[in-house]
């Protein structure tokens, strides 16, 4: 995965996903994030064979760090 690319076509072949710690409940919007890339892969749990967003490290700190602070609610 090269940090230009911004969508992968199957996140199936990506290893090492995880839930998002904010998903739960039986609503169904769930994020899995992949451990171990430098760029950071976010794909839908219900969807885990289709495409997946890729971005980079310091977007995705951000983003998170705005879901915490309540900024993104």
């Amino acid at each position: 995965m090269q940090s230009s690319d911004r969508i992968t076509s199957n996140a199936g072949r990506l290893r090492a996903w995880r839930k998002s710690s904010y998903s739960g409940g039986s609503q169904g919007e769930c994020l899995e994030v992949a451990d171990g890339y430098a760029d950071i892969p976010v794909r839908d749990s219900k969807n885990p064979h289709g495409p997946t967003l890729v971005f980079p490290a310091y977007e995705w700190a951000c983003f998170i760090d705005g879901v915490k602070g309540g900024q993104l609610a």
